[in-house]
């Protein structure tokens, strides 16, 4: 058996037991209330009932006929079973329902009052059904207040009915519990099992494999993490095998270069070796950039959200990077929160497509729209159709014919890419009016 599943289970039945032992703790403590009460108020009554036959009866001293008229008299106005007997034990009178009831009664269910005279009063319980027990039995004697001697047989019957009963409820509550408790239990740890299952299919290079999400509880909420995370994990895995899959075919190139330089170096005419060595230091800058940008492309696929946040005037920003390509900048200052290293880098290599692909004629703006800042770079180069401006910002992406005129190996805008959105923002690519095209770029404000 499932060890988590037998823990909740036990969990659950132990509750149950813990509610069943209370409720019949607070039942027994009610049932005591309910008997100290109805013992004080059957002391009342038999209180009132000494002292009103104790005044109403006739006296000793008048004949025994008077004596059991007046008795069998209150007998009927009580509606309660009386018998009479002197001081000397013999009986006087007795009621026509206690002699009809006397014998159908245990001895210990009659009460004896004392009265003053030396006379004694027996009084029969009435029959009671459905309703809760007078109390305990009281005496008498002399005109001394009424002492309760314990409890009334009948009355500790009830009290074991009623305690009876409530454990067969328990009882049943208790089985009826249980056994759907069951049910639900383990319903709930074979989805944790399910889940498992999925994390461990996962973990052994199904990355493609997502575990079903069922219901709206925490434990498909932790599902639908799961495959959050998951499909996360894959987009990365992938990017990080395509970009090694690019940037080894783009090293090739200048390392094939590098190599023919070096082996023509040494058999060169002065003139000639001159010229490789240029070539072959233009191979080198061109690898450190490429080994540049697939590092940075990689550390931001790892951390797509922006760790540093600081206040970064674009305005300023884009007039320093403007001035490195003899471009014209204009527009006003807006401040959005972010890494300044990050977003000067996507600004500077946006100029740099712009003056490799567009010309001399380059312009940055910078403004404000909608809560956002909105930085454009312009060019009047020959522009990107329609159909390709979303893929160019595709890592080692190129228009057909531009790596052969300009070079490059297809990074640059699509770290223009991450940054943006690492930064809460997008980048497009729009048509200019009067040819070429512009590349905007829009961020959250900081006001």
């Amino acid at each position: 058996m499932n060890t988590l599943t037998l823990r909740i289970y036990l969990t659950v039945v132990a509750m149950l037991l813990l509610f069943a032992f209370g409720s019949a703790w607070l039942f027994q403590r009610h049932i005591e209330e309910e008997r100290v009460q109805a013992g004080k108020l059957m002391s009342e009554r038999m209180e009132a009932w000494a002292d009103l036959l104790q005044r109403s009866l006739p006296g000793n001293d008048e004949p025994d006929e008077v004596q059991a008229a007046a008795l069998r008299a209150w007998s009927h106005r009580l509606r309660v079973p009386l018998a009479l007997d002197h001081a000397d034990g013999r009986r006087i009178a007795t009621s026509e329902s206690f002699e009809r009831r006397q014998n159908d009664h245990r001895p210990d269910h009659r009460l004896a009052i004392r009265l003053e005279d030396g006379r004694t009063l027996w009084v029969l319980r009435p029959a009671l059904r459905n309703r809760p027990p007078p109390g305990p039995r009281f005496e008498r004697d002399g005109a001394g207040p009424m002492s309760p001697p314990g409890p009334w047989p009948w009355a500790e019957e009830a009290l074991g009915r009623r305690v009876g009963g409530l454990v067969v409820v328990l009882v049943l509550l208790f089985v009826a519990v249980a056994a759907g408790a069951w049910p639900a239990v383990r319903r709930l740890t074979r989805r944790l099992k399910a889940l498992q299952q999925g994390v461990e299919r996962f973990g052994a290079g199904d990355l493609h494999h997502r575990v079903e999400v069922s219901g709206r509880d925490e434990v498909a909420a932790v599902a639908a993490s799961f495959n959050q995370a998951a499909g996360r994990i894959e987009a990365l895995v992938a990017s990080h095998r395509s970009l090694l899959a690019n940037a080894s075919h783009e090293l090739r190139s200048p390392l094939a270069r590098m190599k023919m330089a070096v082996s023509m170096l040494d058999d060169a005419p002065p003139a000639r070796r001159e010229q490789l060595k240029r070539e072959i230091g233009t191979n080198v800058a061109e690898l450190d950039s490429l080994v540049e940008e697939v590092l940075l492309a990689s550390r931001l696929d790892a951390a797509p959200e922006m760790g540093q946040r600081e206040p970064v005037d674009l305005l300023a920003l884009a007039a320093e990077e403007a001035a490195r390509v003899e471009a014209a900048a204009a527009g006003e200052p807006v401040t959005v929160l972010g890494d300044e290293r990050l977003l000067r880098r996507a600004l500077r290599n946006l100029l740099e497509n712009a003056r490799r692909y567009g010309g001399d004629d380059i312009s940055v703006s910078v403004h404000g729209r909608d809560g956002r800042a909105v930085v454009q770079v312009c060019d009047r180069g020959p522009g990107v159709p329609p159909d390709q401006r979303s893929r160019i910002f595709e890592p080692f992406y190129r228009l057909p014919g531009h790596a052969e005129q300009a070079g490059g190996v297809g990074l640059g805008l699509s770290l223009v890419k991450q940054i943006a959105t690492g930064h809460g923002g997008v980048v497009r690519c729009l048509p200019r009016e009067g040819g070429g095209c512009c590349f905007e770029i829009s961020l959250p404000s900081a006001g």
